[in-house]
């Protein structure tokens, strides 16, 4: 088991602010890339917490370093959480994702950005899609509804409260001859789309 360590803490704690969840067998054997919308510091926790006991393969987040990078300190966040951070360079952890999922593991991207401040989805940004691309691998849209209204913005203790998740049915992106910002643009807004219906909300980025 990967993570043995957060399988007997984290994850427990994580499903007590889960109500419900689906689509779990939707999930392809690896490695593929999973894709969020992004309310909430918990969720990737949130999403980690039922998707590695289903597939027992790590799943590296590409993060900004952090409070709580600096809580656990660089070896536990690169090794045992399997962090990427982008502050050392955007395309350096682009690299290192493509090397992760051509190994067998997971990938977890918000391809949103940053947290929302307000809920609401933001707008996609293509590097989700140029990784499918390269590394020949699905995309798995998940919809979290309800994560926000736990931890919003810069809330670091949750409310008691619970939130749902979804995992919609894998995307496989076929890569172009010549890939150009275009044709990154349109599949970004695809994936969008179908985050945002599982979700429940129409994406309309502002």
């Amino acid at each position: 088991m990967v993570y043995p360590i957060l399988k007997l803490t984290l994850f427990p704690t994580m499903r007590l602010f889960i109500r419900k969840y689906s689509g779990l067998d939707n999930l392809p054997d690896p490695p593929f890339i999973l894709a969020a919308n992004h309310a909430s510091y918990l969720d990737p926790f949130l999403i980690l917490s039922l998707v590695i006991p289903k597939i027992d393969t790590k799943v590296h987040y590409i993060v900004m370093k952090g409070r709580f990078w600096n809580l656990f300190g660089d070896y536990i966040s690169r090794k045992w959480a399997a962090c990427i951070p982008v502050d050392e360079g955007k395309k350096k952890a682009v690299k290192e994702l493509g090397k992760v999922l051509k190994k067998g593991d997971c990938v977890g991207i918000f391809p949103g950005g940053a947290r929302s401040l307000d809920g609401y989805m933001t707008k996609g940004k293509t590097g989700a899609i140029r990784l499918a691309f390269d590394a020949n691998v699905p995309i798995v849209p998940v919809g979290i509804i309800g994560a926000y209204e736990i931890a919003p913005k810069e809330q670091l203790i949750p409310k008691l409260k619970r939130c749902e998740l979804k995992f919609g049915k894998p995307i496989y992106f076929k890569k172009p001859k010549k890939v150009i910002h275009a044709i990154l643009r349109k599949n970004t807004t695809y994936l969008m789309k179908k985050i945002a219906k599982l979700v429940g909300m129409k994406y309309k980025p502002k």
